[in-house]
């Protein structure tokens, strides 16, 4: 630290988002402070128990961080090169791939290195302090106030707060009452999470459950009621597994089953449910054995930005609301708002106008088709076992179940398809639907592909995409299990 007390940019929050925003912001002449709760060799922890992810990022992303930082990654922190991810049904009969091959990472490292690469832009960096609030003043957020690693009640002062301290940001909660950036998110757009990383000895082979070159996706509402349970393949005989649930799925499944299980019950039953392990042990390099966390599973806030102020990663609700995945998007955030954060100082406007471009930079870049996820992902998790099974079967192709899964919408024919396949009123009525949701995707995708060009034409904008939103999601109500 070199004692200053006022930066062009503060950067809250030491994850993924955090590290390469301050980085981007400092390379391109901006003086940026970075804070983080935890001390230097846990930088980026997200958890007292640990990093507490999956750990599974797209190749493309890395491609992108690469490109952007001009620094090479590899191992260790590219822990292992995986072809992609399969998603199987309840039944384990039919899979679904989608993104490209990625990496498992060894998240650990891979925040280490980031921190490294922001360190060499001269950033100041201040471990072990914990943000209380944001300091506002006329409107524009100028700061934030926190305690220093002594307890010290101590505040700094900026023209430009990143926030990326994650889906419960005390930053983004005690902003002021504005019509860009939702202070609070609905607890159904947050799923319970957790994990571990178990060494272990495989008793037998069995692609269902584990698959050395895939990361593998288990979709059950008896064992992850609204989310998915998950097995990814680590180096050195070594996996990541886990499940995430939504509290709303979970209560009605627990009803529907006389049952009161909570999300550490359902994370050792699936545990127990993979029948392949054996000798399983709890790896506890870097603390990072165990962990349970919110992963928020809507679209993009709206708008990322306000005066003064900007998100990124999981404080502005960035994981694909499919897959979970906030590693890809949050890094994406962080090298693009670090850019326009550093430009706007520069430019002498840190206003809502003046910070607005890292909207449309990250609405093309990756944000433009989350909607849609999201309204696929209400859609699904409507559906029971029964449903999921035979219409994982007999509703798509993996091509068009490929595509879905990254935003690009096929062509869906209910009376076509019903020649073919489908049997039964609940499969026709579930097709239906799907051929409903695919249609309100193809919606949201050319809804944001016109994105204001300016906070001017933002109010019609939100009002729509929320309004249709929540009519999805009065049509879907979540599913009672099976």
């Amino acid at each position: 630290m070199s004692g200053k007390s006022d930066y062009d940019v503060i950067v809250a929050g030491a994850g993924l988002a955090g590290m390469t925003s301050a980085a981007m912001a400092a390379r391109d002449g901006a003086s940026v402070l970075l804070v983080d709760r935890n001390d230097e060799i846990n930088v980026g922890k997200k958890t007292v128990w640990g990093w507490a992810c999956g750990d599974a990022v797209a190749a493309s992303h890395i491609a992108f961080l690469e490109k952007h930082t001009g620094v090479k990654f590899d191992k260790p922190e590219l822990d292992l090169r995986v072809d992609g991810v399969l998603a199987l049904s309840p039944d384990l009969e039919a899979r679904y791939p989608f993104e490209g091959d990625g990496y498992s990472l060894d998240r650990p490292a891979f925040e280490r290195k980031l921190l490294k690469i922001a360190k060499g832009y001269k950033i100041d960096y201040m471990h072990n302090f914990d943000v209380s609030a944001p300091i506002i003043e006329n409107g524009f957020v100028t700061g934030i106030k926190g305690k220093d690693m002594d307890g010290k009640e101590t505040s700094f002062k900026s023209k430009i707060v990143i926030d990326t301290l994650g889906v419960s940001t005390v930053i983004r909660r005690n902003l002021p009452e504005n019509p860009f950036v939702d202070r609070m998110v609905d607890i159904d757009d947050i799923e319970s999470t957790g994990r571990y990383i178990y060494s272990f000895e495989l008793e037998r082979p069995d692609e269902r459950y584990y698959d050395p070159k895939y990361a593998l996706i288990h979709l059950n509402n008896d064992l992850a009621p609204g989310g998915y349970g998950w097995v990814f393949p680590k180096s050195g005989n070594r996996v990541n597994i886990g499940l995430g649930v939504q509290k709303r799925s979970l209560d009605i499944r627990n009803k529907k089953m006389g049952k009161n299980d909570n999300l550490q019950k359902l994370i050792d039953e699936y545990v127990k449910w993979v029948p392949i392990f054996k000798n399983l042990k709890v790896d506890t390099t870097d603390g990072n054995g165990k962990g349970i966390w919110s992963v928020p599973v809507r679209r993009q806030m709206e708008s990322l930005v306000f005066n003064g102020y900007m998100g990124a990663g999981d404080s502005m609700t960035m994981p694909n609301p499919i897959s979970a995945g906030g590693i890809g998007p949050a890094l994406i955030a962080g090298i693009l708002a670090g850019k326009v954060a550093a430009s706007a100082v520069k430019n002498g406007d840190v206003s809502v106008a003046g910070l607005w471009k890292y909207n449309l930079d990250f609405n093309e870049a990756y944000g433009s088709k989350m909607a849609g996820m999201e309204a696929f992902r209400i859609y699904l998790q409507s559906l029971s076992n029964d449903i999921l099974n035979y219409g994982m079967r007999n509703f798509l192709t993996r091509k068009e179940a490929s595509d879905l899964t990254v935003g690009m919408i096929p062509e869906l024919s209910l009376s076509q398809k019903a020649k073919m396949v489908l049997k039964g009123m609940k499969n026709i009525n579930a097709f239906g639907n799907l051929v409903f949701t695919v249609k309100k995707m193809k919606e949201f995708n050319e809804i944001y592909s016109n994105y204001p060009k300016s906070p001017k034409e933002f109010e019609p904008f939100k009002k729509k995409v929320v309004h249709e939103i929540e009519a999805i999601k009065e049509r879907f109500p979540p599913a009672s299990a099976e």
